[in-house]
């Protein structure tokens, strides 16, 4: 388990429901495989109020509610800050973020509502929103902390300047960073956005760790970092999925890697490539194969 002494336990592995949609599932099936999931060791829950267009957290909600006992299992992680076109109000005429007191409210009523669930174990702003001003946020997540409503906040796709403003005016931490991150985007790992989250004992989770699937595809564009994926694998017994996503986790940041896979297999799959401690040798590799070049 991934332990903050703010938020409580992670597991080493989340699941994130993005594309829950194309899962194909009844309630109860998606009931099922929670279940089967959180058996497995993965019980950090990832969605946001946007996904499957605004119907992702009725969906978890749904299959929470035929089996109650999940609820106190798992960690529910969600976010806001995003207002799609068109989709919630007439005078959504263009996608954009809202990080303003009102909405920041409202979407955490609706979530709780959805989610079919009395509190919000971690929200975080899905999008850093330009006009975000810093005091009102502050003063709407005391207020929503104290309510009891969300116990802890976090922020997503970040920069490392952007949080700071946000954690000035905060009385208690940020604890989670949620940013794109693997071998084919490996540049948060350059930018000081995983160095703030070591410095501030900040939990990054990593979305796409697998690049979209791009990663592993038969026509991944790269096929020096491929040929390395392989051949480590080779040499571990591990698969090329499971080499790409303890290289994440061997950073001492405590990468949590979101994986979107409605199969259980490859729950289980990810969840045992969190006990693998990778050798220096084999990240160097890969990192040299990711980039193209080897370090100075």
């Amino acid at each position: 388990m991934i332990a903050s002494r703010y938020f409580g336990k992670m597991s080493p592995i989340a699941l994130g429901t993005w594309r829950m949609h194309e899962w194909g599932m009844s309630s109860a099936e998606l009931a099922s495989f929670l279940q089967g999931a959180v058996e497995a060791g993965v019980t950090t829950i990832d969605t946001a109020d946007v996904y499957c267009n605004y119907g992702g957290e009725r969906m978890l909600g749904d299959a929470l509610r035929r089996s109650p006992d999940l609820r106190d299992r798992i960690q529910l992680v969600t976010k806001c800050g995003v207002r799609l076109k068109s989709s919630d109000a007439p005078a959504s005429r263009v996608k954009h973020y809202d990080c303003s007191r009102a909405y920041v409210i409202q979407q955490v009523e609706r979530s709780l509502q959805s989610l079919s669930t009395d509190r919000i174990d971690l929200l975080l702003l899905h999008r850093p929103d330009p006009l975000l001003d810093a005091d009102e946020l502050a003063e709407v997540f005391c207020a929503l902390k104290q309510s009891g409503k969300v116990r802890s906040f976090g922020v997503s796709n970040f920069r490392p300047q952007q949080l700071e403003l946000l954690q000035s005016r905060l009385p208690f931490p940020l604890v989670v960073n949620q940013i794109e991150l693997s071998l084919m985007r490996c540049s948060p790992m350059f930018d000081g956005t995983l160095d703030q989250c070591q410095k501030m004992r900040i939990v990054p989770m990593a979305w796409s760790p697998l690049a979209g699937g791009r990663l592993l595809s038969s026509d991944a564009r790269n096929d020096a970092l491929e040929a390395v994926l392989s051949a480590i694998a080779g040499e571990t017994g591990l698969t090329p999925e499971q080499v790409a996503l303890c290289w994440l986790m061997r950073h001492p940041a405590g990468i949590v890697p979101v994986i979107g896979s409605g199969k259980l297999e490859r729950v289980r799959l990810a969840i045992d490539a969190a006990s693998y401690a990778m050798d220096r040798q084999h990240w160097f590799e890969l990192l040299e194969a990711a980039t193209g070049c080897e370090v100075a």
